[in-house]
């Protein structure tokens, strides 16, 4: 006689969330949390796959309201036009606040050099924390994952980040039971990470299945 085999599916509760639905929910609830506790929260949109992801978890969370979120955009200057186009396309078509700061900008008038190696996405730091200065910004979402390094699974999902833009470990609050603080002081702001918890393989899967468009250069090779 053979033996019946039962399934994860089989065993899980009626109506249990699937992986991505789960992890889809979290992001909502993070992104209305930041809407309830916040004034001027924004969102770090750099037309890559992680924050094309996380816009789009945003307007989900408040549709059919229109986004109550800007975009902030630091332009390296070594952008490839089809990522440009795709923002700029983006932002038109959804009627959304961009503020763009450039990189080049800085280095111009002597605040930032170039690096020797020509890379830069280390200059992004300093044009970033002007904008939230100069925009007084209080919530940046980033799309930061746990699983790119070892820095980031330190992180959590509301890093609290002081006057100069720094991070301090003893300064980071529990997040237990999914409560977040947003508690801050005038000048210090806090990076809001949706996407914490998700994979690389988590965020091409629900690319998959949500059939999010992406820049063509992504379909280049």
């Amino acid at each position: 006689m053979e033996a019946e085999v039962t399934t994860a599916v089989e065993l899980s509760a009626p109506g249990a969330l699937s992986h991505l639905d789960a992890l889809e929910a979290e992001a909502v609830h993070i992104f209305r949390e930041v809407a309830g506790e916040f004034e001027r929260p924004v969102i770090l949109f750099s037309g890559g796959k992680d924050s094309i992801v996380m816009l789009h978890l945003a307007r989900k969370a408040f549709w059919p309201a229109q986004l109550p979120f800007a975009l902030l955009h630091v332009d390296t200057g070594h952008n490839f036009p089809e990522v440009i186009a795709y923002r700029d396309g983006v932002v038109a078509e959804y009627g959304l606040r961009l503020y763009v700061g450039h990189v080049q900008e800085f280095i111009d008038n002597g605040r930032l050099q170039e690096r020797p190696d020509g890379t830069r996405n280390p200059l992004q730091t300093v044009p970033l924390l002007d904008a939230i200065e100069k925009n007084r910004f209080d919530a940046v979402f980033g799309g930061g994952r746990r699983d790119e390094e070892k820095a980031r699974a330190k992180e959590r999902v509301f890093s609290l980040r002081d006057e100069f833009g720094q991070w301090d470990p003893r300064r980071q609050r529990p997040e237990l039971w999914n409560l977040y603080n947003g508690r801050h002081r005038v000048g210090e702001h806090v990076r809001v990470f949706p996407l914490s918890n998700w994979t690389e393989l988590d965020v091409w899967q629900y690319i998959e299945r949500e059939e999010i468009p992406l820049p063509e250069i992504y379909f280049s090779h």
